[in-house]
């Protein structure tokens, strides 16, 4: 039944990588994940399942595109795939200036809010999003356990939402 139930969350996930090539493994990867997540999970450890199963089927994913040699896809500064001619880049396919001010404009309260971050959340988002770094590199790193790296994680991503919820609720 937990299988069933929390099925929509691996379309949820898979819907965070980009330009899915092969969708339907990522898919199946994913399920597999759940699955995983179904039989380890520990209810009195106090995390809620759908965190847990979500941390597991990202890197039953993750792990699939590795394998296939695609693992920058998770990454935010990951470059796409396709390879274009000379005269589609000269095309001007960018955003109308009012997108682009307003781009502008978050990126920068997005900045102030991560600067504002504790150190160590810092550090934890810089280099899972902005170095594209797995988790057990970062623990590794910051000699630090992967659940503890997980905590700081979803810590840093609770507080910048939270300013730049603010940011988007003061504009309407």
């Amino acid at each position: 039944r937990l299988i069933e139930a929390y099925q929509p969350l691996v379309f949820k996930v898979a819907g965070s990588f980009r330009s899915l090539e092969d969708a339907m493994d990522v898919l199946q990867e994913g399920t597999v994940g759940l699955i995983e997540s179904v039989e380890v999970f520990d209810y009195t450890r106090g995390v809620a399942f759908s965190l847990f199963a979500s941390y597991r089927i990202r890197g039953r994913m993750y792990n699939f595109l590795k394998k296939e040699g695609r693992a920058d896809v998770a990454c935010l500064e990951a470059r796409g795939s396709e390879q274009l001619s000379e005269l589609e880049l000269l095309a001007d396919t960018g955003k109308a200036v009012s997108e682009q001010v307003e781009l502008l404009e978050v990126s920068g309260r997005l900045q102030s809010a991560m600067s504002r971050l504790p150190t160590k959340e810092q550090m934890v988002l810089n280099r899972m999003y902005l170095k594209c770094q797995e988790a057990a590199k970062v623990a590794e790193e910051m000699n630090v356990s992967a659940s503890y790296i997980y905590r700081l994680h979803t810590s840093g991503v609770r507080r910048v939402a939270g300013v730049t919820s603010k940011v988007i609720h003061q504009r309407k």
